[in-house]
């Protein structure tokens, strides 16, 4: 049984996966497999099947599009205008992923030719991508203030400069070192190890970690993270 005088319409996914190197933040996209624009710069996107959940489809799509796998995927969205997609009526659920560049590097596949993009020097993007690409970066920086979700884009150890950086370049604007450091170590979320990252500088930087622990005790102290007064001009 199906219900009777109902148009189709397709749903698809699409995945936004945001990296970090160490220095800035960059994009994954593809190059279009199939028309219309075909080989075009594009999100991680395809058709939900029948028997898939969109958490299922994401998964699958961007595995079989990058060989990434195992990443954590949250869902964001939906795109709905009538006209988004020049061939039939589709309604687009966004994901988005963030990810430590250098721990995934080895899973990705060349098959769609698969790059990553500073976000300063983005191509143009097929659709109404590049909106999805905004509006997940506006969410990310509104999370970021309360949630240490960007931790997924640092490896297990790390420097308070990198730190540092990375949290600049999501709000794309510069924080005072002396104060960024005495808000960061005043969380007391971070543990300190006993080794110091020297290809920066000859004095080195030493690392540290995050403590699952304390911050599953504390965990709206991370906002002291972010000076908010000092991100109220951010700009894309």
């Amino acid at each position: 049984m199906k219900y009777s005088n109902q148009t189709r319409i397709l749903v698809a996914v699409d995945s936004i996966v945001f990296g970090f190197d160490g220095t800035e933040y960059k994009l994954l996209l593809i190059q279009r497999g199939f028309a219309p624009e075909k080989e075009k710069w594009s999100l991680m996107g395809g058709f939900v099947q029948p028997e898939e959940s969109l958490d299922e489809a994401a998964a699958r799509i961007l595995k079989s599009l990058t060989g990434l796998q195992n990443l954590y995927l949250e869902e964001m969205g939906a795109f709905s205008r009538p006209e988004r997609d020049p061939i039939e009526r589709v309604i687009a659920v966004t994901y988005v992923a963030l990810i430590d560049i250098e721990k995934y590097q080895q899973q990705i596949n060349d098959d769609f030719h698969a790059r990553w993009f500073p976000m300063k020097e983005l191509p143009k993007l097929i659709f109404d991508h590049q909106a999805m690409v905004d509006i997940a970066l506006n969410k990310l920086r509104y999370k970021a203030t309360f949630h240490p979700i960007l931790f997924e884009l640092l490896p297990d150890k790390f420097t308070l400069p990198q730190l540092q950086n990375m949290y600049e370049g999501l709000y794309n604007t510069k924080f005072d070192k002396r104060n960024f450091t005495r808000k960061v170590l005043s969380t007391n979320l971070l543990k300190k190890e006993n080794e110091k990252e020297k290809l920066s500088s000859k004095k080195g930087a030493f690392y540290y970690s995050l403590d699952e622990e304390k911050y599953q005790q504390a965990i709206l102290t991370i906002q002291n993270f972010i000076p908010l007064n000092e991100i109220s001009g951010t700009r894309d």
